[in-house]
């Protein structure tokens, strides 16, 4: 039997503020903890849901020194956007703090401070590199030198972020200074050290025996994890931009984000009140972080150990997390820009705050990454929002004007078909409590829509619009269980969409309804003045969602250009003009082309160069035809050394560029010029 709890401590997990949110963000975390924190409030919980700016790190410091611009300028910058852009989205945080707040700086020193005078930690010194230039420590992001895998050049000392391997800076290939564009050099430098090896047991013991409850992508994480044995985790890191490590002997050196960041939901819940110790160390308090899928193993298995290292604070009873949101078929990637970022969405789909939280809950990736497409935004919009749930409650309140004046018109005697339907509304909650206390948002969604759709299809079959002309009782009947069905329906999707909830209470003219009313027959009585109808959702049409696919176009094709630059090959060395007057280059024309036997890669050309006709074989039978080389113009070395292959003496060499992509284009004159004109 699952422990009853007296309160709730909502934890969101913190956005990085180097950037603004995006979709992948709200689907993974935020809408979850959202609809789990205005369900718990609609039921009276006592519930505190906290959730700040994570502001410090070495990626702040790189877009600063980009910028030209402090690191608290960017996390000023972006804060101020991702709060507003909550707000705008309807988050209902009790508070959004920040990490560079005085009371979160005061927290985990303190933190820090207890754990190491129990000396909780273990202290040890490494080989690291430094920037001589600089007169700097360099982060793992501050290395940049040549993948070993796949021999991107412009790879980082944690990640390639071409091939997506994780790396050391050790295994760079000539590895350099992102900051001097030095060579670095390995210095020894001493760090405090979390031994999360000596936390294996009990957290073995608490996750793998104490809850297998856990939604299996989380549980099956930690479980591979502690099978393959924990290593003790720095603290400290050696950076300028941060909180102080609060030790003698620690100067130039901070906490490391990943230890400052989650005693960030410490000292917002302080921020928000100061009963915060009965969240944090009550027993009767239930905790709940919502995190994204890269930061499990932050939240089960590093936060709990230090947690368990601190000793005065409770564990999270469940952190539920979903997968990856990919975006039109291509992973979200905020470096490319490929992304739907909320506060451009809620600037360019004014008064939609509501179709943006159903879409993502509706598509939610909840055990298995999930595709955001605009098509499917657009059809879950008109198909759902505005045909079941906008056209159902309008239908109610449009004939309760037409017929009754607005007036809720008294209730006769019910029929077997109006009490099914009345039963069938009751019998949603449960299904829908379920849903939601056991994190499955997707479905809850489908249990509150259901209610929409049962009223719809309640006013297809008793069609009042018909019957009003022969029994006008009968259609008080109808109305008043159509009304009542939108009261409940208004309850249902508040967790979900609060905007329109507050729509339909306000058309009907009430107040807002607690949980448990959710099923009841009484909720606006007869005599009632209902307000005006108005439309719930518009209908989003072609010609909108057109401009966001060009949108993501225009950014496919930027990426393109940039990853061409960044893949150009460097410059040769230089040659003399002499050596360039060697080369004779001259136009000709293909006059045959075969491909070689037994060979995929090579085709035989005769060419007429201007000055002859003559063979060259060339590997571009993967990108050309024969036939559709005949006649064009092409550019040819002529003056180089024969060789020959496959038998055949190839004269001369065709004049090639590649793409970004690998694909060979053939070099020729802009109009068609003469055989043999000499290029240089």
């Amino acid at each position: 039997m699952s422990k009853e709890f007296k309160r709730y401590l909502v934890t969101s997990a913190l956005p990085y503020a180097n950037g603004p949110v995006h979709i992948g963000h709200l689907a993974g975390v935020y809408i979850p903890s959202d609809i789990y924190t205005r369900y718990l409030r609609l039921r009276g919980r006592d519930v505190v849901s906290v959730c700040g700016s994570d502001e410090h790190g070495v990626p702040i410091t790189i877009k600063a020194r980009k910028e030209g611009v402090t690191p608290q300028e960017i996390v000023d910058r972006y804060h101020r956007i991702i709060k507003d852009s909550f707000e705008r989205l309807g988050m209902s945080f009790d508070i959004y703090s920040r990490t560079s707040s005085p009371t979160h700086a005061v927290t985990a020193s303190d933190f820090f401070r207890k754990l190491y005078d129990e000396g909780k930690f273990i202290e040890k010194s490494s080989m690291q590199y430094y920037d001589e230039e600089a007169g700097t420590f360099l982060a793992d992001r501050y290395i940049v030198g040549t993948c070993p895998k796949c021999g991107n050049d412009r790879a980082y000392g944690d990640q390639c972020e071409k091939c997506g391997s994780t790396l050391s800076p050790e295994e760079l290939v000539d590895p350099h200074s992102a900051v001097s564009g030095s060579v670095p050099v390995l210095r020894e430098t001493k760090h405090w050290y979390l031994p999360l090896d000596q936390y294996e047991t009990f957290l073995r013991e608490w996750i793998l025996d104490g809850h297998k409850e856990w939604k299996t992508n989380v549980y099956g994480q930690c479980k591979s994890w502690l099978d393959g044995g924990l290593q003790p985790r720095a603290v400290s890191r050696d950076l300028d931009w941060g909180i102080p490590v609060p030790v003698e002997g620690a100067e130039g050196k901070v906490l490391y984000v990943w230890f400052d960041a989650p005693i960030g939901y410490i000292s917002a819940t302080k921020d928000f009140t100061p009963d915060w110790e009965k969240y944090w160390k009550s027993e009767d308090t239930k905790m709940v972080h919502f995190i994204g899928k890269d930061n499990i193993v932050f939240h089960c298995i590093v936060f709990p150990s230090m947690l368990k290292a601190h000793g005065d604070y409770i564990l999270p009873e469940n952190v539920p997390s979903n997968e990856f949101l990919n975006l039109e078929g291509d992973k979200i990637s905020t470096s490319r820009n490929w992304a739907v970022w909320l506060h451009e969405y809620l600037d360019e789909f004014p008064g939609k705050e509501d179709v943006l939280r159903y879409v993502l809950c509706a598509n939610a990736p909840e055990t298995k990454d999930n595709d955001f497409t605009w098509k499917d935004f657009q059809a879950r919009n008109n198909n759902e929002l505005v045909a079941v749930l906008g056209n159902f409650v309008n239908r109610a309140l449009v004939l309760t004007q037409k017929y009754f004046g607005g007036i809720v018109p008294a209730c006769g005697g019910l029929n077997d078909y109006d009490r099914e339907t009345i039963a069938e509304v009751a019998a949603v909650k449960g299904s829908l409590e379920k849903n939601i206390e056991n994190y499955h948002f997707r479905e809850a969604l489908k249990d509150a829509m259901n209610i929409a759709r049962i009223g719809n299809k309640y006013l297809a079959d008793t069609e009042p619009w018909k019957v009003v002309k022969s029994d006008p009782e009968r259609v008080k009947t109808i109305l008043y269980v159509a009304l009542q069905i939108t009261a409940n329906t208004a309850v249902a999707i508040e967790p979900f969409m609060p905007f329109s909830a507050r729509k339909i209470l306000a058309m009907l003219a009430v107040d807002k309804f607690d949980w448990e009313r959710l099923g009841a027959t009484d909720l606006i009585p007869a005599g009632h003045r209902i307000g005006e109808p108005a439309l719930l959702f518009e209908k989003i049409e072609d010609e909108v969602i057109q401009r966001q696919l060009d949108k993501l176009e225009a950014t496919k094709a930027a990426n393109r250009a940039a990853e061409s630059v960044q893949q150009a090959e460097p410059q040769k060395d230089a040659v003399s003009f002499d050596d360039f007057q060697k080369m004779d280059i001259r136009v000709s024309t293909v006059l045959a082309a075969e491909k070689v036997a037994k060979t995929k890669k090579l085709l035989k050309l005769t060419v007429d160069t201007g000055i002859d006709r003559r063979e060259i074989v060339s590997g571009i039978a993967e990108y050309f035809s024969p036939e559709e080389l005949v006649g064009r113009q092409v550019l040819v070395l002529v003056n180089l050394e024969p060789r020959e292959l496959k038998g055949i003496l190839s004269r001369g060499m065709i004049l090639m560029a590649e793409d970004a992509d690998g694909r060979l284009r053939l070099l020729g004159p802009g109009e068609k010029t003469a055989a043999g004109a000499i290029v240089g």
